[in-house]
């Protein structure tokens, strides 16, 4: 039979697994909630990362001043994350809410900082314990860190693919500080014969479990009204998705849909933004037999191709299953889309763009691109100049493309920057913008390998905004978004196309919207 003093090292290692499958759940759990409600993913994940490890090493470097009473350090070490990781996700959301600005930010970095303090602190102190056991310090070090590691693998996978989309962000983090507790009160009762004062420790975990258990029961349900004071109307539909915050919104006949807390559309004026992204690419081409739309999971602008009787296939690459079976299930959007998504002529292919792009040999008539915005590194590629010359490679001769490319007032030079990106792929370009209440100036880019003479363009179908002359007064830009764009020195500025090894856009995009 095993010795005590095995079976505590085995679950000293044990241990030592599920604290890093927390820490690293934590730590993603911590960029998640910097992207959704600061914006910018891939600088929030690199924030997250540098203070979540930065934390670790300083609390390693402090553990070595843990001299005596480790079991007892570690179940405390355990309590606090417990408290502070459990309490995290709903806390943020109430200081989004009710914080002055900025406060929110603060407190997701001092929380993802003392963390990583947290779980730096108690490895070495499991070391240590299970060296004081009997175990040889190199292997008890070997080990340990090799269940760290492991469950750092482990936590990674199990909030991308079961947590975030099954769980949402606050029951997340009071599920997991539930883990935390639970190896505390294990490790408690096992080596309840060497801690004096027992009971104390033991209140204390219930105390805790008890603010946990209610949080894991309620926590979501008061968050959901902090996650209110974000939105202007009522939310009548919210989800985490495997790859974003799903929320959907109505207030009397408004329907809106936001993205990661960006807005996708209105349905009070969204006929002005889909009426120009659809109809100037579809009377430009020669034929409309065939047609691709990227994004526009919603499905509103399929619902303006499917005006065409031409269209024998409408083939929808959006990236994120959850939107397009919300936009075939959901009673506003399919009164939006008007059942769009069920006609039969609908292919539905839930993959990434640019993949799809590459991988398909297919030849399109029309190419609508309806993407968000490029905000971060995996939506800036899809604004490149690899991404337009594999649309370009798609189009049939005689086939248009029409790209939303964000607002050329608010963002000038990023419009511009992906007018510059599409001609240096050798289409010919012509450029629109429109006012969308809800949205602003927003601007539009149509590419083909044709010229293009939007004079000829007829509208042929139904429309609720756009008409022939209306068309050509959108190419008319005023003096503060137009191409010739002058710096503060009185210099005119170039534009450089933006490509994946020299990604310019997404800076310009930072700096265009932080004031609005």
């Amino acid at each position: 039979m095993e010795t005590d003093g095995i079976k505590k090292s085995r679950l000293i290692y044990w241990a030592s697994g599920i604290v890093s499958i927390c820490g690293i759940i934590f730590e993603v759990l911590f960029g998640a909630l910097g992207s959704y409600i600061l914006g910018d993913g891939v600088k929030q994940y690199t924030i997250t990362i540098s203070l979540f490890l930065t934390g670790m090493g300083i609390g390693a470097s402090i553990s070595e001043k843990v001299m005596k009473n480790l079991i007892v350090t570690f179940v405390w070490i355990e309590f606090m994350v417990a408290l502070i990781g459990g309490f995290s996700s709903f806390t943020m959301f109430g200081m989004t809410a009710f914080a002055p600005e900025g406060t929110d930010a603060f407190f997701l970095y001092l929380v993802t900082f003392t963390i990583g303090a947290l779980t730096g602190l108690e490895l070495p102190i499991l070391i240590r314990k299970a060296s004081e056991i009997g175990v040889e310090l190199s292997r008890s070090t070997a080990r340990v860190l090799f269940s760290d590691y492991a469950g750092g693998l482990i936590g990674g996978l199990l909030f991308a693919f079961y947590l975030r989309p099954e769980m949402g962000m606050v029951k997340s983090a009071f599920f997991v500080a539930c883990i935390n507790l639970s190896v505390a009160v294990i490790i408690l009762y096992l080596f309840r014969k060497e801690i004096k004062q027992v009971t104390i420790h033991a209140a204390a975990a219930a105390f805790i479990g008890v603010l946990l258990i209610a949080g894991l029961f309620f926590g979501e349900e008061m968050a959901f009204s902090f996650e209110q004071k974000l939105y202007k109307d009522p939310i009548v539909y919210s989800e985490d998705s495997a790859y974003q915050k799903i929320i959907l919104t109505r207030d009397q006949e408004d329907t809106r849909l936001f993205l990661d807390g960006s807005l996708q559309f209105s349905s009070t004026d969204e006929h002005r933004y889909h009426e120009t992204l659809v109809h100037p690419p579809m009377e430009e081409a020669d034929k409309k037999e065939e047609v691709l739309i990227l994004g526009g999971g919603d499905g509103i602008a399929a619902k303006e191709v499917l005006k065409y009787s031409d269209v024998k296939q409408l083939t929808i690459v959006d990236l994120d299953p959850a939107v397009t079976e919300l936009a075939s299930t959901n009673f506003h959007l399919k009164q939006l889309n008007e059942n769009a998504l069920e006609d039969e002529r609908v292919q539905i292919k839930n993959r990434d763009a640019f993949k799809f792009l590459e991988d398909t040999d297919a030849l399109f008539d029309v190419v609508i691109i309806d993407l968000p915005d490029p905000n971060n590194e995996s939506l800036n590629k899809l604004y490149t100049r690899e991404f337009y010359s594999l649309v370009r490679n798609h189009l049939k001769p005689g086939g248009a493309a029409m790209i939303q490319a964000t607002s050329p007032v608010f963002a000038r030079e990023v419009y511009w920057t992906i007018d510059e990106t599409v001609r240096d792929t050798g289409l010919n370009v012509e450029n629109f913008h429109v006012d969308i209440p809800s949205f602003g100036n927003w601007g539009f880019i149509m590419a083909s390998r044709s010229k293009i003479d939007v004079e000829d363009i007829e509208l042929t179908q139904e429309t609720k905004f756009l008409t022939k002359e209306l068309l050509q007064s959108m190419m008319v830009f005023g003096k503060d978004e137009d191409r010739e764009i002058v710096n503060s020195e009185g210099e005119s500025v170039s534009l450089a196309p933006n490509t994946l090894i020299h990604p310019n856009l997404i800076q310009k995009y930072e700096q265009a919207w932080q004031n609005y």
